[in-house]
């Protein structure tokens, strides 16, 4: 995986970049990460890259001309990758999105800041994303989320090859259920009898029973869009004819 960022603040990425995963993926050689500072393409003493914007108004504008330039120097460098501006007014990135970047392999992820960039880079750009419906100070944190979730998705990254698979939003959209670890009793809060039992298959169901219970709880728009089978209508306590509960256990 390719993977250019380009930004005004390049040490709010590089340091990132260079720790826990991310660190260990370029350390195998499986992510191949650069920043590259938008300042560096921006002319005159001052290497000015933002102003006033036109009609009037608060903040300030990302230029045109050295936002454009370095784009164009990124494709160069990575020819034929899919360029992203992050974007408060881009679509919400998700899973799927992730999935979808890990196969384009190469990526370029624009870092907007102020008020936002001159409307008519959007023309050099692919596509614009956002985290969600909140504001940050730049697209330099987004950058980071996108290019995680990307790169755990790269085979070998992660030491556990089914970690992408079983947790939230891996495979279907289903939120994982709780976790628990030694002790087995903390403060007289026990781990759930069922983990505990040995028997694989029981431990398996109530995961899956424990996840459908939390996906339908805390998002009520995801466990919409599932395809539940007879057995997890069961597990969810109710039979598929007559809603009679079937499992209490919890």
């Amino acid at each position: 995986m390719e993977v250019a960022v380009l930004t005004l603040f390049p040490r709010m990425v590089a340091g990132p970049l260079a720790e826990s995963i991310l660190g260990k993926a370029q350390e195998k050689g499986l992510l191949r990460a650069r920043v590259m500072d938008i300042r560096d393409f921006a002319e005159g003493r001052h290497k000015v890259t933002d102003d006033t914007p036109y009609g009037g108004g608060a903040g300030m504008v990302m230029k045109p001309e050295p936002l454009v330039a370095a784009i164009e120097k990124a494709r160069a460098d990575l020819p034929g990758a899919h360029v992203v501006l992050l974007t408060p007014q881009g679509a919400r990135f998700d899973q799927r999105k992730a999935e979808d970047f890990a196969r384009r392999e190469k990526l370029v992820l624009v870092c907007g800041r102020y008020e936002g960039v001159d409307e008519r880079v959007l023309g050099y750009v692919d596509e614009e994303l956002s985290l969600g419906d909140f504001v940050l100070q730049g697209g330099e944190a987004a950058a980071l989320a996108v290019i995680e979730a990307v790169a755990r998705l790269v085979p070998g990254v992660l030491g556990n090859e089914e970690s992408p698979r079983s947790e939230s939003f891996g495979g279907e959209m289903l939120l994982e259920g709780p976790h628990y670890t030694r002790p087995p009793d903390f403060r007289g809060a026990a781990v759930p009898e069922a983990l505990l039992s040995g028997d694989h298959a029981r431990i398996a169901r109530w995961r899956r029973r424990q996840a459908l219970l939390r996906t339908r709880e805390r998002r009520p728009d995801l466990f919409a869009r599932l395809r539940l089978s007879r057995e997890d209508q069961e597990l969810l306590g109710e039979n598929e004819l007559d809603g009679s509960p079937i499992f209490r256990e919890q």
